[in-house]
Formats: structure tokens, sequence, C-alpha cells
């Protein structure tokens, strides 16, 4: 009995101590656990509540950063513009400003350019970066990107440096042409002639005044709050006729054709037009889409030699988002160098100063038109050839439905309503040319 009593006692001892030993070792496994690790005070569980939140809506570009130095947290934008690479934010100056913050608790801001990174342009990236505590062992900096402000305004000043240079050459020239005109009153000859130079400057300045008027419309204005269907081929006529004078001046041909609704061409020349085409319709502001490709067919005809054709040519033509209305507009110029092709839509920019001067441009013309299709939620693009002319091609959402409503149910139908039927679009024709070719 008493070695039984023995045996038990000791087992009874031999459990409670594996009992103390357990329990201890599940005290110390879960402090070990509570304890922070080095990688543990670098993860986004060490921001402020609701600082992920906010930051993840912020439009700036965000990135955090702990007493070490390392990112804590950084947004999207940061590993795209480049300010983080490999954990670190990689602009010195930014994490000098970062130190000073953290070590004074002053909120700093500042502008700097930086190299655009992977492009190889010698472009800068303009940024404005503003760094403030974020508690108190972290530091938050926001980087702004005022690239694309900056250049907004470079366009701004540039446009306004063009617009007074512009403006005061005409005025100037009046001013002097009309002390010119006093000094020489008793020269009848010599007033005539000054008085002619007078009206072309005049003419000059209301042409600018009207462009910059309408280039202003086009820019503030919606055009679809007013829009409608609008036939492709009285456009084209209406163009055609802006243009008439200046063409017959340098014995330019005019010509035009209008893919109709089946493929078939309608063709004419300053005069008739054949039925066919009164199928193709855009849908726009009337008097924008006239003036925009009154614009191109009026620069064909001013930087053409005398004695070429200008051909007008519109189709249809089918584009993932729906069919889209091609008008190209097709000179025998002297054509557009490559350099200067991506500048011919910027405002005031001219690729002969000298013989724009010559033909009364402005330099705005090309900006309107791009303006119009911009809003008109198409495009123009431009093909040219130094020495072998130029293709301006205005590309416009089609009107689908007008041109299903349009449509007879029957093909064979008969009964054409007046606006269906041919008219003239010109009184004075001239012999029909081929189409012109549709240049890429």
């Amino acid at each position: 009995m008493n070695v039984d009593a023995a045996v038990a006692a000791v087992a009874a001892i031999a459990g409670l101590c594996t009992g103390v030993f357990a329990m201890l070792a599940f005290r110390w496994s879960e402090r070990d656990q509570a304890k922070p690790t080095r990688t543990s005070l670098h993860t986004e569980a060490v921001l402020p509540p609701g600082v992920d939140t906010v930051l993840s809506v912020l439009r700036s570009s965000a990135v955090v950063l702990d007493e070490a130095d390392a990112v804590v947290k950084a947004s999207s934008a940061a590993y795209a513009l480049g300010l983080v690479r490999g954990g670190k934010l990689a602009v010195e100056p930014m994490m000098q400003m970062a130190r000073d913050t953290r070590r004074d608790g002053e909120i700093r801001q500042v502008e700097l350019d930086l190299p655009r990174r992977g492009t190889g342009r010698g472009e800068a990236l303009a940024v404005s970066a503003r760094v403030a505590p974020l508690g108190s062992r972290l530091v938050l900096l926001l980087v702004e990107d005022l690239t694309e402000a900056r250049r907004i305004e470079a366009v701004r000043r540039d446009f306004v440096a063009n617009v007074s240079h512009e403006l005061k050459t005409p005025v100037g020239a009046l001013s002097l042409l009309s002390e010119a005109v006093m000094d020489a009153s008793d020269d009848p000859e010599a007033v005539e002639r000054f008085a002619g130079r007078m009206q072309n400057e005049a003419t000059r300045l209301t042409n600018l005044v009207q462009e910059l008027i309408d280039l202003s419309r086009v820019q503030n204005d919606n055009p679809l709050e007013d829009a409608e269907p609008v036939r492709v081929d009285e456009l084209v006529a209406e163009a055609m006729d802006r243009c008439r004078q200046q063409a017959g001046a340098k014995q330019i041909t005019m010509a035009s054709s209008l893919s109709g609704p089946s493929g078939s061409a309608a063709r004419g020349g300053a005069g008739r037009r054949e039925d066919g085409a009164a199928d193709l319709h855009v849908w726009g502001n009337r008097g924008q889409l006239a003036a925009a490709l009154g614009n191109l067919v009026e620069n064909a005809v001013n930087y053409s030699p005398a004695r070429t054709r200008v051909g007008i040519a519109g189709r249809r033509i089918s584009a993932p988002g729906g069919d889209l209305i091609e008008i190209a507009v097709t000179d025998q110029g002297i054509g557009i160098s490559e350099k200067d092709r991506d500048r011919v839509f910027e405002r005031f920019y001219r690729v002969d100063p000298a013989r724009s001067r010559a033909t009364g441009g402005t330099g705005l013309g090309l900006a309107i038109v791009k303006h119009v299709a911009a809003s008109h939620g198409g495009e123009v693009t431009v093909w040219s050839a130094e020495g072998q002319g130029s293709t301006f091609t205005l590309r416009l959402p089609e009107a689908g439905a007008v041109r299903d409503r349009e449509r007879p149910a029957d093909p064979s139908a008969e009964g054409l309503d007046d606006e269906d039927r041919p008219y003239e679009t010109f009184n004075d024709p001239l012999p029909a040319h081929p189409a012109p070719e549709v240049l890429p």
C-alpha cells in the first residue's frame, strides 16, 4: 500500500510539473508572436487608421516614409513617375526634404524638374512636391505632376504673343499708309496705290479678328447642343463655292467625288453634281463643319500653283465604333516637309510665313479644323510630300439614324422628294475630271 501511494504521489507531481511547463511554454510563445519584428515595422499596419483609404483616393502621387527613410506606402502613380525604385525614394531632393521635416516637423514644398524615366527624351517632368509629418514617426510626401499645366501655360503665352504680333502688323501698316495718303494728297496715283494697300491690310485684319472669334467659339461652345444631320454634298458644294473666285483667278480646277450608298461615285467638276451621294450625312453643327471644310479647301487653293487641280472626295468607311464619313481634300501644291507635318495644326504656325502673308493666311485655319473635328468626335490627318502636294482628311461619325430613316425600304422605289433630286451646285460648270485619289 505504501509503495503504491508513493508511486501515485510521484506520478501526480510529474503531471503537475508537465502542466506547468506546458503553460509557461504557451505564454512564452504568445509573447514572442506579439513582439514586433524588423519586417513588421515597415508594413501598412503602422499607418494611422484611415490614412491608407485617404491616400488611395488622392490624385497626387503619395509616398509614406518611416524613420529609417524606408517606403511604408506608395501609390501606383509614384511608381509610374519613377519616384520609388527598389523600395526606396529615388529622388534625392525629396529625400532631403523628408529628413528635414522629420527633424523639425515643418511642412515643406518645392517644384522640381525631373528627367523622364525610360523615354530617352530631353523633356523634363515638372512636379510639385509637398512634405508633411504623419504621426510621430512617419513622413508623407505628395507629388503633383505639373507638366501638362506648364505646357498649357506655354501655349497660352505663345498664343497671346502671336495674337499681339499679328494684330500689330496690319494696324501699324494702316497707320503708316494713312500718313502716306495724307502726304501724297496732291498725287492721285499715289493715293490710289496707298488706298489699295490699306484695303488689303484692312481685309487681313478683318480675317484675323474673325478667325480669332471662330477659334474661341469652337473651343468654348458645345457643337452637339445644336447638332443636326448635315448632308456631306451640301458641305462640299458650299466649300467649293466659297473658294471659286480664288480658284478662277489662278485657273485652278476644283472637282468632287462622293461615294454613294452602294459604292457608286457621284462626280462633278465645279458645276453639276450627279445623284447617288445624298446618303452621306454627318451629325453636328452645320456652321462649324462648313467652316472647317471651307478652310481645308481654301488652303488647298491658296497653296496650289496656277492651272492645277484641287479634289474633294467623300466616302463612308467602316470603323469599330460605327461608320465614319471621310472627306479628303487633295491638292497639287508645294507640299509640307516631314518636320513641319506634326505642327501644321498649331495656332499661328505657318510652314512658309512669307507665302502666308502673300495669300492672307493667319495661321489659324487648320487649328480651327482640328478643334471642330475633335469636338464632333472625329479627327483630321495630313499626308504630304514636298513638291507632290498634300491631302488633308477629315473623318467624322456618320449620322447613321438619318441614313436608315431616309433609305427606302424598297431599293427600286420611285417618287423621290425634291430634296433627293439632282440639283446644280454651281452655275458655271467646268469640264468634269476623274475623282481625286484619296492619298494615305
